[in-house]
């Protein structure tokens, strides 16, 4: 089904493939009549000539990116914008969409989410930018019907932010990367390496595109196969595939922590764009004669079966029948796994007394979003539904289209009365079901859905407060297939399907009579609508000589998400006040964080107001143990920065959305120490916040809970570039540890951040 190379490969003529071993030359010269150098290979793959294409630097292995466009949605734009303007920006220089999916709900007794809503469009009308009202189109369905083309670059504040079905390079990343693309800087990255995923054969009836991902993230995620890399999707297997399938794959691309994605274009890509009126945007992309890459996922889709991603993660991924084939030794497993991880005593995730007669009962199903809501998938959906009923008992079943434009084609064509006849409710465009803010399961329950992640809470359930629910990954047509069966799982290859696959006509009057297009058109008369929830960034030291803190939260979970480190769903009506959402950091992990990182806080705001911090009985003992140190003895406190970092094995996977980093900084924070960061993106999350991602390679951690890491000279060892950092952790058993860890692949930009304190500082000395 999915195998992956253990070593580089070539990719001949887009078709043959060659794995880089000793007789590769030999099998090249005989195929081509010549023999390639490496270097010469990596010039052809697709994914090169697109950075190549977007590169301001002369050098390709350290590329400063410019792109053709941007996206955020309403629980990233607003922060973004406040960074912008507080940095000098005067208007949006390219294309900048504002969609609004996240918070499309109001605010239960009040309109904190509409407030938002009216800052985007004003920004757009003040700015020059592209605003797309609540409820219209999700963030990526709106940037594949109107923004992608084949050989551009796209950069959202969202992580799934991923067009390469359509030929786009695209990149999800945290508001700061955008806030530098508005003002006029580049998106500094090191050449990515590129993996080929090669296609070949023909799906069986029913299985759908997240069944394809599904397996494929299963493949690659735990062993970091593609992390950070450029999955470029090649073969003969594309061809069998519409667009719209293609999209579903490629979308879910990012649960595999690569950093974007690319895809050979035909006349299928072609017919897309002409269907959606910019038959301009097309271009044919394929890899050159003799492209190499640095390893290959090999794809059968003919082998692949209908599949489900367990709870907590998309990765934790089985075939239906093997799911059956083990199902009580998986709950099990699942079970088990969910109580390490939740780590919340009395709450336990239960899913074997969800068995009867040996199948497996669900009590919801969602079918949502830039993965599930596709035209594609809710045809096929409504042809499974059709003439059947979901049931008057517990099962439930939503559908979120995912624009307004493919809900108009659905009523027209009939496929919103199949789901309405069946039971089903008909949403409009939403991603809340995908991180929490929508079709909340009751407690207990399992909901299976097609949509981007289950990592835990995404549902909205609170651990903290003795509710947890559970969800399920599963292609749109085998949730239809259990729909039917009243909540039994089913796979979609278990009924007799016969497919209609309606022609899809786009209706772009939806678009043209609501969206506000202002690019090019900025008003700088026009003010911005600044709801009372809407708060400037707190101001924010610059790095300090020393650095003293204090571990305020230990993580030795194998992955920590960027849900754990700042819960979505219940904060998004606080995204755009930084205060407020502060309060929510790790309050699903570790409710006592913030607690601790605000009385160390404290002690910095009187250092800063010119208080000695040693007047804290506590940060008095720490300096005259530090003093005790050699070399110490003379350490200043007043030029001591006082505050918090947290360490976590492997934070960062999940979302883009930089209040994760944040958050921490706005209280007090001054690093994260990790074995390895989850994701480039939130890496760079900590470092536009002007927090140290340290890395700590030893095999004893030096440090618990409470203890103190002293980090002595680190605003010179930044300065100089050093990688390797001193530091001394000061235990609370009164011993004093020394101990080192990493600073590496800092740009010459990321360094001035983090001395200047953050990215808003950073602007700002620059434009002075």
């Amino acid at each position: 089904m999915v195998k992956l190379s253990g070593q580089g490969i070539w990719l001949l003529n887009g078709q043959t493939v060659i794995e880089e071993d000793g007789q590769a030359p030999e099998k090249i010269q005989r195929a081509l009549g010549y023999i390639p150098t490496k270097e010469e290979g990596i010039r052809q793959t697709i994914a090169y000539s697109v950075l190549k294409e977007h590169n301001t630097s002369e050098d390709m292995e350290a590329l400063k990116l410019r792109f053709d466009a941007l996206a955020s949605h309403d629980i990233t734009y607003v922060g973004i914008i406040q960074t912008a303007r507080a940095s000098g920006m005067e208007r949006f220089p390219l294309p900048y969409v504002l969609t609004n999916c996240h918070n499309s709900l109001c605010a239960v007794g009040g309109t904190i989410n509409e407030d938002d809503h009216l800052f985007g469009l004003s920004a757009a009308k003040k700015y020059g930018g592209i605003y797309v009202p609540p409820h219209l189109a999700v963030i990526h369905q709106y940037m594949r019907e109107m923004m992608s083309g084949c050989g551009r670059m796209i950069l959202g504040s969202d992580s799934h932010t991923r067009y390469g079905a359509l030929g786009t390079l695209a990149i999800g990343e945290g508001g700061g990367e955008l806030a530098k693309q508005l003002l006029g800087n580049t998106y500094d990255v090191n050449r990515p390496q590129v993996v080929a995923v090669y296609l070949t054969g023909t799906p069986a009836n029913g299985v759908g595109p997240q069944d394809v991902a599904l397996a494929i993230i299963r493949a690659v995620f735990a062993n970091g196969y593609v992390k950070n890399k450029v999955m470029e999707f090649v073969g003969d297997g594309i061809a069998n595939l519409n667009c719209e399938y293609r999209n579903g794959i490629d979308v879910m691309t990012t649960e595999t922590a690569c950093l974007s994605s690319i895809w050979t274009t035909d006349s299928r890509t072609e017919e897309y764009f002409t269907v959606h009126g910019r038959p301009e945007a097309y271009r044919e992309l394929r890899p050159g004669q003799a492209a190499y890459y640095d390893g290959m996922v090999y794809v059968d889709l003919s082998q692949v079966e209908p599949m489900i991603a367990m709870p907590f993660h998309p990765s934790n991924a089985f075939s239906i029948r093997e799911l059956y084939e083990n199902l009580e030794d998986i709950l099990f497993q699942v079970e088990e796994n969910a109580t390490k991880q939740l780590g919340t005593p009395g709450v336990r995730v239960s899913l074997r007394d969800k068995i009867v007669d040996g199948r497996l009962r669900v009590e919801q199903g969602v079918i949502a979003g830039c993965a599930g809501g596709t035209y594609d998938n809710l045809v096929d959906a409504a042809d499974i539904l059709r003439g059947h009923s979901i049931g008057c008992d517990e099962f439930s079943l939503s559908i979120y289209p995912s624009s307004q434009p493919v809900y108009m084609e659905l009523i027209q064509n009939g496929a919103i009365s199949a789901f309405m006849e069946s039971g089903a409710t008909v949403r409009t465009a939403f991603c809340g079901p995908c991180f929490g803010a929508g079709d909340v399961p009751a407690n207990n329950c399992l909901s299976i859905r097609h949509s981007t992640r289950n990592f835990p809470n995404r549902e909205g359930s609170k651990p903290g407060n003795g509710q947890i629910a559970s969800v399920a990954l599963m292609d749109a047509r085998s949730i239809a297939a259990t729909a039917v069966n009243g909540g039994i799982l089913t796979p979609a290859t278990d009924l007799d399907l016969s497919f209609t696959k309606p022609r899809y006509v786009f209706h772009k009057s939806v678009y043209d009579n609501r969206v506000y297009d202002g690019f090019q058109k900025a008003d700088p008369s026009k003010e911005l609508r600044l709801g009372p929830n809407i708060a400037d960034w707190p101001k924010m030291s610059a790095l300090t000589d020393d650095l003293l803190l204090t571990v305020a939260s230990e993580i030795h979970d194998p992955v920590t998400t960027t849900d754990e480190l700042i819960p979505s769903g219940e904060t998004s009506s606080y995204r755009s006040n930084p205060l407020k959402l502060a309060e929510f950091t790790l309050s699903r992990k570790d409710p006592g964080y913030t607690g601790r990182a605000k009385e160390l806080q404290k002690v910095e705001f009187g250092r800063l107001a010119g208080v000695s911090p040693e007047e804290t009985e506590s940060v008095r003992a720490l300096f005259e143990r530090i003093r005790g140190i050699a070399g110490f003895e003379k350490i200043d406190s007043a030029k001591t920065g006082i505050g918090s970092l947290v360490y976590a094995v492997k934070p960062g996977d999940g979302s883009a959305r930089e209040q994760a980093a944040s958050c921490q900084k706005v209280l007090g924070g001054w690093a994260n120490i990790a074995r390895e960061y989850a994701t480039k993106r939130y890496r760079s999350n900590l470092i536009n916040w002007g927090m140290l991602p340290l890395v700590f390679e030893g095999d004893i951690l030096p440090f618990g809970l409470g203890d103190s890491v002293f980090l002595p000279g680190i605003r010179r060892a930044v300065e100089e570039k050093r990688e390797d950092i001193q530091a001394y952790a000061l235990r609370q058993d009164g011993t004093a540890v020394p101990f080192q860890m990493k600073l590496s692949g800092l740009t010459d930009d990321e360094r001035r951040i983090i001395l200047a304190g953050c990215l808003i500082n950073f602007n700002g000395e620059n434009i002075k």
